[in-house]
């Protein structure tokens, strides 16, 4: 792991017994790349926060918060070993995608894209997954409005 947490635009942290990197958004994927070969083959989830209502949260030296977190959760089984990337991402920006790396984040990243609106470059096919193609915004935004279904109950008095 040495090599990796000695990479610029890497802040090695732990958190509740498990490695954690800060990860630039320019080194993201040269940093998920050499975990890779380091033996962390396996990508058990990618998701994200939007942090809207925490802009002053505390994080690490170095570390600039943004409103959007990227966090990705990497396992080595050969080593018996997790490491978890957390990588600010701002409004409007976007990441370059794992998928090259890891096939497997090819639905994770869609509905992080669904539900965040955060966009993944070079992706095969970021297209929504959770919600229908002509849904307006991304439902787990905090800024996106909370709606109401009406429900009507068999046999109550209308």
């Amino acid at each position: 792991m040495s090599a990796v947490v000695d990479m610029p635009g890497v802040v090695a942290h732990e958190a509740l017994g498990q490695q954690v990197l800060f990860v630039d958004a320019s080194a993201y994927l040269g940093v998920v790349t050499r975990l890779y070969h380091e033996g962390f083959t396996m990508c058990v989830d990618l998701t994200a926060v939007d942090y809207l209502a925490h802009p002053n949260r505390v994080l690490p030296t170095g570390v600039v918060a943004e409103r959007f977190e990227v966090v990705v959760n990497l396992l080595s089984m050969s080593q018996r070993r997790r490491v978890r990337l957390r990588v600010q991402v701002a409004d409007g920006r976007s990441l370059a995608s794992l998928f090259d790396v890891h096939p497997s984040t090819e639905a994770m990243e869609r509905e992080v894209f669904d539900m965040f609106g955060i966009s993944f470059d070079g992706h095969p096919d970021l297209t929504r997954i959770l919600m229908p193609e002509d849904w307006d915004g991304h439902p787990l935004r905090k800024d996106y409005a909370q709606g109401r279904i009406p429900v009507q109950f068999k046999g109550a008095a209308s």
